[in-house]
């Protein structure tokens, strides 16, 4: 019976990273075939039969794998060597305890919804991109006040005079949407958060929407240096008219959790979400 096939993907320039995939070459290939080894900046090749991809980096590295593989269906392993590491859940200890319960398909991944953002520039080429976390539209320099119009299937929602917006999917609801002032979802949830980044008005407030109707963002007002920016990775300039279009991808993220703990425990230990100020932040959640 031939070996399963994975695909490793890494944030090469990362120190540590290239080293430590070399140091598991030898354990991988007494368990699957590693059809193809790249940096998360290359478009991997077409692979028939790949049944797993097993990322090493940080959060980050995570998130332009996810944009690269979009439309494949294959599951991601996250190996955390970044700081934070809220979607590379695994360390290298844990990645070798779980590694064949995950291939025998005992831990299953779990769905994630991503975005498809496009922009109709009046003045520049277009732009488009997948999205797994967010699209924040920033004002930028000169840090003048930018008015945005927002409709949903064709239906006026609401004007934003601020600073921007952040349009976020559940997986990055706890990115800088959070950090604006924006609801938590669970990853699996099927909507899309609206934010707005320093809102001119009180009344304007985060809102939950369906996922299953385009959103459309007029530029009414910007500036010279206002930006839409893809999972704070990749970025496209918006001039006044231009259109940002954002739909839901039909294939989605797949992610394999760490089965040693939930998405509340997780919150809980790398975020400290729900902990009393008396608590101490040593006490991390079960987990192995």
């Amino acid at each position: 019976m031939p070996s399963p096939r994975i695909i490793i993907m890494g944030h090469l320039s990362r120190e540590g990273v290239p080293q430590q995939i070399e140091q598991l070459r030898d354990w991988f290939s007494r368990r699957v075939e590693v059809a193809w080894i790249g940096s998360t900046h290359d478009q991997p090749p077409p692979l028939e039969g790949a049944v797993l991809c097993v990322v090493f980096g940080g959060d980050g590295t995570i998130l332009a794998a996810a944009r690269a593989l979009a439309g494949r269906n294959l599951p991601l392993l996250g190996v955390n060597m970044g700081k934070l590491g809220f979607l590379a859940e695994f360390n290298v200890e844990h990645l070798q305890k779980h590694f064949d319960d995950i291939l025998a398909g005992k831990v299953q991944p779990t769905r994630h919804m991503l975005l498809q953002m496009c922009v109709r520039s009046s003045q520049g080429k277009p732009f488009s991109s997948p999205v797994a976390n967010d699209v924040a539209i920033s004002a930028g320099p000169p840090f003048r006040m930018i008015h945005l119009m927002l409709s949903q299937g064709g239906r006026p929602i609401v004007q934003y005079h601020g600073d921007g917006l952040i349009v976020s999917t559940p997986t990055g609801s706890t990115a800088y949407n959070m950090s604006a002032g924006g609801p938590i979802m669970e990853p699996t949830l099927e909507a899309i958060a609206l934010t707005p980044i320093a809102p001119h008005s009180l009344t304007i407030r985060p809102i939950v929407v369906r996922s299953d109707r385009p959103l459309n963002i007029a530029a009414v007002k910007v500036n010279p240096g206002t930006m839409a920016i893809v999972d704070g990775q990749l970025s496209a300039p918006l001039c006044e008219g231009d259109q940002v279009t954002i739909s839901r991808l039909e294939q989605d993220l797949l992610i394999v959790p760490h089965p040693g703990r939930t998405f509340f425990q997780t919150l809980t230990g790398k975020l400290q979400w729900g902990r009393s100020p008396h608590e101490s932040p040593d006490a991390r959640p079960a987990g192995g």
